[in-house]
């Protein structure tokens, strides 16, 4: 490739002029990428006293044009199928027993019937089914945009399974009903209709055919009643099952590491007897109830067919009118057939739609206040002031420890910092606040003056860039995975942030080199391989305030004192903040600050704090300085 950019030159764009205050907050994003499909046609009603249908209407009103279009094909379908009984009733009559009329013009009728039928059904099943797929992708990227609104605390407290769990599975919940359910609806008309057709023939075989309906309704509410509460079980248990699932196909290489597969098997083999006995509990439920939702109707049409027999051997019906009466016998039966199905949906529907209520009823505690002005124009200087902060979630022990107290640092635009203390001090905790990851308990963190929660989080997020620890890596390309801060940049630029972070080489050994896919969270690399990617990925950003979090721990020391080298170019002129376990790492500081009970105890260079501070001495005693090793994949 060619016109690869120096680091020396992507630190000069880094100094560039800044955006003024009018930019929106989507040009903050990723290169102001443009969207290449519509937003959601409707939202879900935030009133949380409505049912869950009423809040769900904003979503079907959307979609209305679909679903009358539908309606006026399925209305069409119902009459056409009506008048079959009719039409075959006075074939019967007319051509076969009196022979008044030929039977050619019945058969012509016939087969118009049979082509609106066909047209018809046609017309409303691809609509109705289209329709219901457009609702399910609609709450699908409703409930992934909601998701991605809400804070860190949401997901420190709530299992990925269970999310993907109601953002799946109860999706689809909802999907099938929204399908099935007008077609009940539809065949609820055609009883209706055929009901009326029926009383022109005969009053008292009508009375007889409908006789055991009011015994199906009252079954079918029983039913209904006994389904709700194990639907919402069964759709938690599926969730919890998700949940093992999910932790064990992530956590596989700790599982295997301490031989644990058994322990989890049997784990999840609980979880497994749990979500199948409240499924055995649905069926076994529907089955002591749908046989008699079922057999009714088939009693109702013996009860016809005895009782029109007799009649018709008096001569006061005829056989047409029989055949009649036993095919719309037929006709409304079949939503009673249905009920069933349509109320296990129905009451599982209603459950998976107050599981995702709960997702959307839920508001991120970390937002953007009224009057939040853009962050631009920065000059890069960074203050905590008597930050005291407590995480939302409980430990272990379900205590909530305090984990800054009266925290106080003030960082100068361009000044390097690296910041130093024992495991559980706070050091993570201090750059998690600086992006708004996190907000304070009391106190305030200030970028160029502004408190952070007076700014945009699209603004803060866009000038602060953090390179964590545990490198996430998507599975893509490796180009991809460099450019997902600017999927719009040149494969110059994504080179020349791959050479900064020092992993031009070993990607280029790769088998189709920036195209090659890595795995699941890239762990077809070597640890060190994908903090390189993780640490090329945000420098390609080039953010104002840059933050390593240990950034550099799965790297061997020969190729960290590489990016070392680079990184003393890139960070000359932004503001660094550095959480540093190795002395290696804090030799690119211009200061160093030693934390302790989540305070700032000393600050200095590193030879004053050596020379002066035992604490920080002992800190750096009892730190893994072994040269770490990059084995695994390549």
């Amino acid at each position: 490739m060619t016109d690869q950019l120096t680091p020396q030159e992507m630190n000069a764009a880094s100094t560039s002029t800044a955006p003024t205050d009018h930019r929106r907050p989507a040009d903050f994003e990723p290169v102001g990428v443009e969207p290449h499909y519509p937003p959601p046609s409707g939202a879900i009603d935030p009133d949380q006293s409505l049912g869950w249908v009423r809040r769900m209407y904003p979503v079907l009103r959307a979609h209305r044009t679909g679903a009358i279009v539908a309606a006026v094909a399925g209305l069409f379908s119902v009459l056409a199928n009506n008048l079959v009984p009719l039409t075959i009733k006075d074939a019967i009559d007319e051509a076969l027993d009196a022979r008044t009329a030929g039977l050619n013009g019945f058969v012509v009728w016939l087969c118009i019937l049979g082509i609106v039928l066909f047209v018809s059904r046609l017309t409303y099943r691809y609509l109705l089914f289209r329709t219901a797929y457009s609702i399910e992708t609609d709450l699908r990227n409703q409930i992934y945009n909601h998701l991605t609104r809400l804070s860190f605390s949401y997901y420190d407290r709530t299992p990925s399974g269970e999310v993907i769990s109601r953002a799946n599975s109860d999706i689809r919940s909802i999907q099938l009903l929204m399908a099935f359910g007008p077609l009940t609806v539809l065949m609820l008309v055609s009883f209706v209709m055929a009901f009326s057709l029926m009383l022109t023939l005969h009053v008292g075989l009508t009375l007889l055919t409908v006789a055991t309906m009011p015994f199906v309704f009252l079954t079918a509410q029983h039913l209904r009643g006994q389904l709700y509460p194990l639907m919402w079980l069964t759709q938690a248990r599926t969730a919890e099952l998700a949940t093992v699932v999910d932790e064990n196909i992530n956590g596989t290489r700790v599982v295997k590491s301490f031989a644990a597969e058994q322990t989890e098997l049997t784990k999840l083999a609980r979880s497994a007897q749990r979500l199948r006995w409240s499924s055995v509990a649905t069926m076994d439920t529907r089955a002591r109830h749908n046989p008699i939702i079922e057999a009714l109707p088939r009693i109702a049409l013996a009860l016809v067919l005895l009782y029109g027999g007799l009649l018709a051997i008096d001569g006061d019906i005829t056989v047409g009118t029989i055949v009649a009466f036993s095919t719309y016998v037929v006709i409304i039966s079949t939503p009673f057939r249905m009920v069933g199905f349509v109320l296990v949906q129905a009451q599982r529907a209603a459950a998976s739609a107050e599981r995702i209520y709960e997702i959307f009823d839920t508001e991120p505690d970390i937002v953007d206040a009224p009057d939040a002005v853009h962050l631009s124009e920065v000059r890069g200087a960074v203050s905590f002031e008597n930050v005291r902060f407590t995480y939302p979630a409980a430990d272990a022990t379900g205590q909530r420890p305090e984990v800054l107290h009266d925290f106080s640092l003030d960082i100068e635009p361009g000044e390097t910092v690296a910041i130093v203390g024992r495991t559980g001090s706070g050091k993570s905790t201090v750059v998690r606040l600086l992006p708004r990851f996190y907000d304070v308990d009391a106190g305030a963190v200030r970028i160029d003056g502004h408190d952070v929660r007076d700014l945009t989080l699209t603004s803060v997020r866009h000038h602060v860039g953090m390179v964590l620890d545990e490198p996430f890596l998507f599975s893509t390309s490796v180009r991809d995975n460099i450019a997902f801060g600017r999927p719009n940049a040149s494969d110059a630029e994504v080179v020349a942030a791959a050479k900064a972070a020092q992993a031009h080489d070993f990607i280029s050994e790769l088998t189709e080199g920036y195209d090659t896919v890595v795995g699941e969270r890239g762990y077809t690399l070597s640890g060190g391989q994908r903090q390189r990617i993780a640490l090329a990925r945000t420098l390609l950003e080039n953010p104002t305030v840059l933050v390593l979090d240990d950034a550099t721990s799965a790297i061997d020391v020969q190729v960290e004192e590489k990016i070392h080298q680079a990184l003393r170019a890139l960070t000359e002129h932004r503001t660094t903040l550095i959480i540093a376990h190795r002395l290696s790492t804090i030799a690119l500081a211009d200061r160093v600050v030693l934390l302790a009970d989540g305070r700032v105890v000393a600050s200095g260079t590193h030879a004053e704090l050596l020379a002066t501070e035992p604490r920080y001495a002992a800190v750096l005693a009892t730190t893994d300085d072994a040269e770490p090793t990059e084995e695994g994949a390549q």
